[in-house]
């Protein structure tokens, strides 16, 4: 039903989404949401949906979903809201409808956080199990067996995320690797890499041959995010797969280069 400037003027809602990788997401996100609304505008810098004019029947829970069915792309509840000219009947907040606060540096990256404190604490625990009955408690932990146990921490939990979904990862892997943006399958494949390397390092098997491949494989990856990271390009990181939304950042380039670093580190001690 069309109403006139006189009586009032279209709500703005505005969405923050998550997930989306490059205008071709954009697209489907918005030929989804199309359906909602009057107007329906879809940006990557900030990750958001600006509705105007939503129809009065489309709750938060059909948008979420029609955003769920396009792809690997989440429509988070909270919504800001611009209103103006507007009858107070219809200035109601729409479904699910808040005031949207960025998380804190602590929260974004809590979930990381915790992983690498777990994999750091069990690669110490690996270490004075294997000598318990030696009585050489904290001696028999060595800063060369350290990296080794963390790095095939690392690979393996970190490649049990990205196989939760390998489609999801290889997409958003696309968005920033110099590799896997010319060519996709290596996104398909890397997931696969990432666990051979840690199955390597947990068996000690070709220990240089293990540390040269991680220096080629996570240098790439490195260079790849330090360019978006320097770009400022609002992109979701990949290291966790599709299961946590940790953006882009300097967080990611320490985590590559940290790697990096370690096998270079070993393959001087060997």
């Amino acid at each position: 039903m069309k109403v006139s400037n006189s009586s009032m003027v279209a709500s703005n809602f505005t969405y923050p989404l998550a997930g989306l990788h490059c205008a071709k997401c954009v697209g489907r996100v918005q030929a989804a949401l199309a359906p909602f609304a009057e107007q329906v505008i879809v940006s990557l810098s900030p990750m958001q949906v600006q509705l105007t004019g939503i129809h009065g029947n489309a709750a938060l829970g059909e948008l979420q979903n029609a955003v769920r069915a396009a792809g690997s792309y989440e429509l988070l509840a909270q919504a800001a809201a611009t209103q103006s000219a507007m009858p107070a009947s219809l200035t109601a907040s729409p479904p699910g409808a808040g005031e949207y606060t960025n998380p804190s540096w602590l929260e974004t990256y809590r979930p990381l956080l915790l992983i690498l404190a777990f994999i750091f604490t069990a690669s110490i625990l690996v270490q004075l199990g294997q000598h318990a009955g030696h009585g050489m408690g904290f001696g028999a932990v060595s800063s060369m067996e350290t990296m080794r146990y963390f790095m095939a921490g690392f690979f393996l939990v970190f490649a049990f995320f990205k196989l939760l979904d390998v489609k999801a990862f290889a997409d958003a892997y696309a968005g920033y690797d110099l590799i896997a943006a010319r060519w996709p399958a290596w996104g398909r494949i890397y997931p696969f890499v990432e666990l051979g390397l840690g199955v390597a390092y947990l068996a000690n098997f070709a220990p240089r041959t293990t540390l040269w491949l991680t220096l080629l494989v996570m240098g790439a990856s490195a260079i790849g995010v330090i360019r978006a990271v320097l770009d400022k390009r609002r992109i979701r990181c990949a290291c966790l797969g599709s299961v946590f939304q940790l953006p882009m950042s300097t967080v990611t380039i320490v985590e590559d280069v940290g790697m990096v670093l370690m096998a270079g580190v070993m393959l001087a001690l060997l």
